[in-house]
């Protein structure tokens, strides 16, 4: 996959901000805008399939059945 390039007006104080934030984690700001970019790309299609998985099997989470340890009681959550 190939580059291109990308120009952005910001506000100053973003920028700033932006400076901050990849100073805190010792990147540029165009590898730290990049990062997030990729993430948040990331977090929605996860979220999309997510949401797809549910439709195909249906949404499973209210039907979990608690562990039983070997009395067959429910077994009560680690902490």
């Amino acid at each position: 996959m190939g580059s291109t390039v990308l120009s952005l007006r910001i506000d100053g104080e973003l920028l700033d901000r932006l400076r901050q934030h990849a100073a805190k984690r010792g990147m540029s700001v165009q590898d730290y805008v990049v990062r997030t970019l990729i993430r948040d790309d990331f977090d929605e299609r996860f979220k999309v399939a997510v949401e797809e998985t549910e439709k195909f099997y249906g949404d499973v989470r209210g039907s979990v059945t608690p562990p039983l340890d070997s009395r067959r009681s429910v077994t009560p959550p680690i902490t």
